[in-house]
């Protein structure tokens, strides 16, 4: 609704807050790409994001996209189309947390800082999985956004989430 109120068609990423004691949102921003924790919304969803943006590209509609049938738990073989504003989705069965990766100095608060990255020692799990832009030898330019990798944490609830998302991060090192 709020893209066919400004009269966007495209692809692009809504983010807004959520605030469960009074049920509001609040609109933060629209951006017309995706965001670097898209793959949280995959997560949740099963739905590919780059590949659906590219199938919707060459034309296919969103409707007969066979990851977003499946989301509003219609089948994946029907042509039957689905109204996005009214059909209901299947409501996710688990929670994704991400957490942003960065160089910065807390001590001097927290700046982004630069320099060689040595070692990365990160060990993916059944519910964790992580990214990192620096290889062997690499390092943190001093022009250079501070984040460098990403973490992402599944499980049924939010504290499964956050409690697996905890032990990755105290099983994380990075030497530099």
């Amino acid at each position: 609704r709020l893209t066919q109120s400004i009269g966007y068609l495209g692809a692009g990423t809504v983010e807004y807050l959520y605030n469960a004691a009074s049920n509001e949102y609040y609109f933060l921003e629209l951006n017309p790409r995706l965001q670097v924790e898209h793959p949280v919304t995959e997560e949740i969803t099963g739905v590919n994001l780059p590949a659906t943006q590219l199938q919707v590209v060459m034309g296919i509609p969103l409707e007969n996209i066979p990851q977003i049938r499946k989301f509003y738990g219609k089948p994946e073989d029907d042509t039957s189309g689905i109204d996005f504003l009214e059909d209901n989705y299947v409501y996710p069965d688990r929670h994704v947390i991400a957490a942003r990766i960065t160089a910065e100095n807390p001590d001097d608060g927290f700046k982004p800082t630069s320099g060689k990255v040595q070692r990365i020692k990160f060990q993916s799990s059944v519910n964790c999985w992580g990214y990192f832009s620096i290889g062997a030898n690499g390092g943190i330019h001093e022009y250079a956004d501070s984040q460098f990798g990403h973490i992402f944490a599944h499980g049924a609830n939010r504290n499964e989430a956050r409690l697996a998302l905890i032990l990755a991060l105290k099983n994380m090192n990075v030497v530099g």
